[in-house]
């Protein structure tokens, strides 16, 4: 896939999110610059607390308003900058032209009304009569392996198990076939099996609909079989940027080497993992220089100095660090290919 921003269908250009509080000024996102082509699925990979679910909520503007949270930067979607359109276009956009699934499945209903309803609302910018607005529900259901869909219209989504409420949840995202559909660790709080079906049913509907799909996880495994491109994100930053070929087999950043070496792996001995030394720093309080210097092997003066800039490894690959490609070794992690 091209990384060009011409043709791109989303373009973040220098996204910054900062959240205001009495006692402290809060840089959650810093200089984000991301781009997603049309039928293209790029995952956003990091630990809890490095801004990736801040970075999918600003393009919806999903987040508080200023001044306890301020946006700054350009987002681009289908040839139009949408960072500061009128709330009203906002509400045109979200769900007609961009979906998104929410790891919690419950942030997606109202527990005193059906599923059957949240479905046709979902389905209000298409404008449809009740006849074929409930069969474009039901052709929804089935299109995510919902089970005995007609019969249950009806229930409550205390009723449905988590697995079935987020085939619903995504089966609403995708009511007016977005162009682009966020998923935000969509499959996070489901069991192994049930991960697998969701992510199943994610990768047919994205390949069928051609719509571009912005996956966000801190599962490098997920990524593997599902991914074009990675964005590894550390501290609010971009860190690493490639195909996810490219990231696999020859990771340029030692965060990035990290999380590879945290996958367990079948010729490791029982138990054995290797865990990244150290935790993700607040916002408020990331070092100065290269954020991941505290957790890092490689560290040096110039790390703990000056922040690394995101640079050029080759033309499809960029990482923020002093020291890629010379002293990081890289990796020999073979992925499992993606389905055709």
């Amino acid at each position: 896939m091209s990384t060009s921003n011409q043709h791109a269908l989303l373009a973040l250009r220098d996204l910054q999110v900062t959240f205001h509080t009495k006692a402290a000024t809060i840089p959650a996102v810093e200089n984000v610059s991301l781009s997603l082509d049309p039928g293209e699925v790029l995952a956003l990979v990091g630990e809890s607390g490095c801004g990736k679910s801040v970075t999918a909520l600003s393009i919806l503007r999903l987040l508080p308003s200023p001044p306890t949270c301020t946006i700054n930067g350009t987002i681009h979607f289908n040839g139009r900058e949408i960072s500061r359109l009128p709330e009203q276009a906002m509400r045109n956009l979200r769900g007609r032209e961009v979906g998104m699934v929410f790891q919690d499945p419950w942030r997606a209903f109202n527990p005193v009304y059906r599923i059957g309803d949240h479905l046709l609302e979902s389905l209000h910018h298409l404008h449809l009569d009740a006849p074929r607005a409930r069969e474009r529900a039901l052709a929804l259901l089935s299109s995510v392996g919902f089970p005995s869909s007609a019969e249950r219209l009806d229930a409550y989504p205390h009723e449905l198990s988590g697995g079935l409420r987020q085939r619903v949840a995504i089966a609403m995202a995708l009511a007016c076939e977005p162009a682009l559909l966020i998923a935000d660790e969509a499959t996070t709080a489901l069991d192994l099996t049930v991960q697998a079906q969701i992510l199943a049913t994610l990768r047919q509907l994205q390949r069928v609909q051609k719509m571009a799909l912005l996956l966000i996880t801190h599962d490098l495994g997920v990524v593997a079989t599902s991914a074009d491109r990675v964005a590894v994100l550390y501290a609010g930053r971009v860190v690493e940027l490639a195909a996810v070929g490219q990231v696999l087999s020859g990771a340029a950043h030692p965060y990035t080497q990290g999380l590879l070496r945290c996958i367990p792996r079948p010729e490791r001995p029982r138990g054995e993992l290797q865990a990244i030394p150290g935790t993700v720093p607040p916002p408020h309080l990331r070092p100065p220089g290269c954020a991941f210097h505290p957790r890092c092997p490689f560290a040096d003066d110039t790390c703990q100095r000056q922040r690394p800039p995101l640079r050029d490894l080759s033309a499809a690959h960029q990482v923020a660090c002093h020291h890629a490609g010379l002293r990081v070794p890289p990796l020999d992690i073979l992925a499992e290919p993606r389905d055709p």
